[in-house]
This record gives structure tokens, sequence and C-alpha cells, in this order.
């Protein structure tokens, strides 16, 4: 097919047509959905950095409400760390290095309930039977940190979130009912991250886990798929296009 205008003639044929049509409204799509995969991280962001900088308020083993509503808020705890009973969360990467996130259920006062208290994050041994010395001194005491939803994991295999045998168990996924199972005694379906300054805790870059992708990182991708859809027009139309003369 061909299209005359002026002293030019644009000459269509339908294989680069089709491949020009299916791939162009898909460049432009993913563009804007990087876009928005970026307002939305900085929505996060914002509500991450209000609500860590609000006063720490007290939790107790009675606190209700929406994770959505809770993640992020600092809070305050007092009781006792559940030494005996701690579980070390595998596949955790750090700086390219693999190990644990060190998880202790901590018990409050009087009370039979338990919320896990991520301490930090310890490398792993190169022979991975030898499990890290996680022991806590001072069990009874009043830590500080801020609630968040439990490590995310990319690919979700069956049976992920049972406990190894024995103790500290290691778990590749951790899941409130299936840590509860192991404890004998109801958690919290969130972890508390500890405070930097508290003791017995281990690496804790809290602030370079709080969101996997920066929004700086969607709006680079945003332009790469734009610039594809830009160049696909000039590849599609520059080497059709001639001069009558």
């Amino acid at each position: 097919m061909k299209i005359e205008f002026e002293s030019f003639v644009f000459n269509i044929t339908l294989i680069p047509l089709v491949a020009f049509l299916c791939l162009l409204p898909l460049f432009i799509s993913l563009g804007f959905w990087q876009l928005g995969r970026a307002e939305e991280k900085q929505a996060l962001l914002n509500i991450q950095n209000k609500r860590l900088h609000q006063a720490a308020i007290p939790m107790t083993s009675d606190i209700k409400g929406d994770i959505d509503l809770l993640c992020y808020r600092k809070v305050k705890l007092t009781g006792q760390y559940d030494v005996a009973h701690q579980f070390l969360v595998d596949n955790q990467v750090v700086e390219g290095r693999a190990g644990y996130f060190i998880m202790t259920p901590f018990l409050f006062d009087h009370q039979d309930k338990a919320v896990l208290v991520n301490r930090g994050w310890l490398p792993q041994n190169p022979d991975r039977s030898i499990l890290p010395e996680v022991t806590i001194q001072t069990l009874k005491q009043t830590i500080s940190g801020y609630i968040d939803r439990f490590p995310s994991v990319g690919l979700l295999l069956e049976g992920a979130e049972i406990p190894s045998e024995g103790w500290p168990s290691v778990v590749q996924v951790v899941e409130g009912q299936a840590i509860a199972k192991k404890l004998q005694y109801p958690v919290f379906e969130f972890q508390i991250r500890l405070d930097k300054e508290m003791a017995d805790g281990y690496g804790r870059d809290w602030k370079s886990t709080m969101t996997m992708m920066p929004p700086e990182k969607h709006l680079a991708y945003a332009f790469q798929w734009f610039a594809l859809a830009f160049t696909l027009v000039i590849l599609f139309i520059w080497p059709n296009i001639k001069n009558k003369n």
C-alpha cells in the first residue's frame, strides 16, 4: 500500500505494519504502567516517612487494626524474649552475602501472645549445618521498633513456610499460623523491626529493605519504554518514506 503526500511516497507492507501496531501500544502502555508504579512507591515512601517520624505508641497483646494502618508505626513493648525458641529466616541477601534474619518471639507481660521481633541480619556460615549463635543476655526488658510485614519472597514454594526441626529453627517464609503452631502459642501476623539503637541486635539497615525498587528506578524504566516507542516510530517511518524525485 502506498500513501502519497506532496513530494513524498510512504510504502506500507503488511508484516511491518502488523508488528508496528502491536508493539507501539505495548511500549506506551508499559511506560505509563511504570509511571503509575513510581507514583505508588512515592506514596508509600511518604506514608513510611510520616509514620516513622511519629511518636512511638505502647504496644500490648490486644492491639487491633489492619496491617496497612499499623505498618511503619513506631511502638514500645515491655515483656521478655523467648530466647529458647528463635527462628532464622533463610535466603536473606545483604550486599551480595547470604544470611539470615533473626526472628525472636517477644512475649508481653502477663500475656500468652507474642510478636516476632526481627533483631537483624547475620551472615551464613559456609557450612550450612552450622547455625549462628543468637543468644540474648537480658530477657525481660522494654524494646522499641516499628511494625512491618513479614519479609517477602519472590517465589513461594510449597512447604516453604514450615519451620525446621529443633531450635533455632530455620524457615524459608515467615507465616504466622505456621510459626504459632511451632511455638504452641499465638503470634501477630506481622513483625517488629528492632530499632538500631537497641541492644541484642545485628545488622539492621532497615531503610534499604522498606521498598524493593525506588520511584526513581520506575521513572527510568518508563523513560526507556517511551524511548523504545519513539525509536519504533522512527524505524517504521524512515525506511518506508521516499521522495518522488
